[in-house]
């Protein structure tokens, strides 16, 4: 019985872990203590174990330099920065300016408000990329509205609460931050990789309600006359935005030859500021050559825009990493904040706490699975998990299959924090065997994990709703009629459909990679594996000092080089690196 424990500790271990997080104990400590109580345990069962476990009384002398690794880990250090970005920018009004202009926009067509809702919480996403902001926001401020104007129910929670996810899967968010960290990947990569289904996610919600304008058109009325109060002026704004894709395709063509391929977002950006400009001078001195409805889009439209380039764009670019783009970012924020008078003391130190508080949240449960991770793999744990998914059917599609599958439940009762920490350092390496690249691998992941927010009964964004959704009955101030209030089964049942087009979404990614796999690629690296020099003059000189640290054969020539001489005298063996070090 002993040896039976001894042989199969990896998923005992796995399992008490679920029961301790089921329990309700808090994640990271569940995590730490799990690790620590298993590696007491195998240390003891070590000798039963017929070599599967591997831990030792020293290994423990690893966790201060794994915690040092996570403290010093410098792409972490966006979370802070866009957590806090996103924080400012909510209390900013930004999202109230967003939703009532492009509301008004989009209001004489039907379903146009849920169109706005989509538009800007796409918009949101590449901002604050924050979901419990934009869910919020955008059902404090538009959820009454589409009451009033006869929105179903369940149409108007669903759009509200599947826009405010996705700012889990458009950059820049902080699920692919901590993917890419997992993974080992450029944050950059999985930002570019991500952006594509990001805006075809978004594309797809927008179809779904204009399907339903079509076969139930009572249930998304267009806005009323009276209701559109900057009138009309569409035209006007076309007429802005041709003038402006000229003044943009000139500037390309004038900058290509010092730019490059980079001139076409210079060339944009410049097109983009001679309009704000035109735009602000025609509301300041009373010119009145756009209408009310252009002037208003263009001016709210046009500063979110400009920090989403600040960040993205110079991320893409290549000018700053995503830490750099954070803080750039944070900047902007203070400064449109203060444009718009209000910044103030209160909000940045409410903004600091609660990045404070979100940051703090995700070490622990960093450092939490640091401990789990160290016992885990002394416990041959990854190659449990390694043999559990390699020998699946269906190579590549299968295992991405059944681990979509798996991440799908298992989002049921954790969130992305948890599901990033504790599964995908178990699942990357089984990845990369298979020959997956970890980019599409990882985007994959985030479009799955974004149904965690939408899962009835544990979404997170269905909390966000409910916590600011009427529960009583109230009287609209504007039409003075009595509105009923929305039950949490209209919230649950209008996110059904939502989550089902994310499923959808994440079978067409996996069908169509090259969404994701457009990225500039991972870098190149070296492996001195399959280093060729013929006759080298070094000999065997340089082989043992980085044969065993890369992997390498041992027994092999090294370099290529000759083979060695059997009458000389062999070489001592080389250390088991298996086995931790002995006291």
């Amino acid at each position: 019985m002993i040896e039976f424990i001894a042989q199969n500790m990896a998923p005992i271990m796995f399992a008490s872990l679920i029961i301790f997080m089921l329990i309700g104990y808090p994640v990271a400590f569940a995590l730490a203590a799990n690790g620590l109580l298993f590696f007491f345990i195998g240390v003891e069962l070590a000798p039963y174990s017929n070599g599967t476990i591997t831990l030792d009384w020293p290994f423990l002398y690893a966790l201060p330099e794994r915690f040092w690794g996570v403290m010093s880990n410098d792409t972490l250090l966006a979370i802070p920065f866009f957590t806090f970005m996103g924080i400012i920018l909510e209390r900013s009004g930004m999202a109230e300016d967003l939703l009532d202009t492009i509301g008004q926009l989009f209001g004489p067509i039907r379903g146009g408000l849920a169109y706005a809702v989509i538009f800007v919480g796409a918009l949101l996403a590449a901002t604050t990329g924050v979901v419990a902001a934009s869910v919020i926001s955008m059902g404090l401020i538009s959820l009454p509205i589409m009451l009033r104007y006869g929105y179903d129910r369940r149409l108007a929670s669903g759009v509200i609460a599947a826009s405010g996810t996705l700012a889990q899967i458009i950059p820049p968010s902080l699920v692919l931050i901590v993917l890419a960290d997992q993974l080992g990947r450029s944050v950059g990569d999985m930002y570019h990789g991500a952006l594509i289904p990001g805006l075809v996610l978004t594309g797809l919600y927008m179809a779904y309600v204009l399907a339903l304008s079509i076969f139930k058109p009572k249930s998304m009325p267009a806005l009323p006359i009276e209701a559109r109060t900057l009138g009309s002026g569409v035209t006007s704004l076309l007429v802005a935005l041709v003038v402006a894709g000229i003044i943009a395709y000139v500037a390309i063509l004038w900058l290509t030859p010092m730019a490059g391929t980079n001139a076409d977002i210079w060339g944009a950006t410049i097109g983009t500021v001679v309009i704000y400009a035109f735009a602000l001078a025609d509301r300041s001195f009373g010119l009145n050559l756009m209408s009310r409805l252009a002037q208003q889009v263009i001016i709210v439209l046009i500063p979110p825009l400009a920090l989403i380039f600040l960040v993205l764009g110079t991320i893409f670019l290549g000018i700053a990493t995503p830490t750099e783009g954070g803080a750039m970012g944070a900047v902007g924020a203070l400064l449109m904040a203060a444009s718009k008078g209000r910044l103030s003391f209160t909000s940045v130190n409410q903004a600091l706490a609660s990045t404070t508080r979100l940051s703090s949240f995700v070490l622990f449960i960093l450092l939490g699975a640091r401990v789990f991770s160290l016992t885990f793999y002394g416990v041959n744990g990854q190659v449990w998990v390694e043999h559990l998914l390699v020998s699946l059917p269906g190579g590549q599609v299968g295992f991405l299959i059944v681990v979509n599958i798996l991440v799908f439940f298992l989002a049921f009762f954790l969130d992305f924090f948890e599901l990033a920490f504790i599964i995908v350092p178990l699942l990357a390496p089984v990845a990369d065997k298979l020959g997956i690249d970890l980019i599409w691998f990882g985007v994959l992941l985030g479009i799955n994990m974004q149904t965690s927010f939408m899962h009835p009964p544990f979404g997170f964004a269905l909390f966000y709703l409910r916590s600011v959704a009427a529960k009583v009955p109230y009287m609209d101030k504007i039409t003075g009629k009595k509105i009923q209030p929305i039950t949490t089964g209209q919230i649950y049942w209008g996110a059904v459909p939502f989550v089902c087009i994310q499923i959808l979404m994440v079978a067409l990614t996996i069908m169509f990679p090259q969404m994701v796999m457009h990225y500039t690629g991972p870098a190149t690296t070296l492996n001195p594996a399959t280093i060729q020099i013929p006759n080298s003059d070094l000999g065997g000189g340089l082989g043992g000092g980085l044969g065993g640290g890369l992997g390498t054969d041992l027994s092999a020539p090294p370099f290529g080089g000759p083979a060695p001489n059997p009458a000389q005298p062999a070489a001592p063996p080389a250390p088991d690196l298996s086995q931790p070090p002995k006291m």
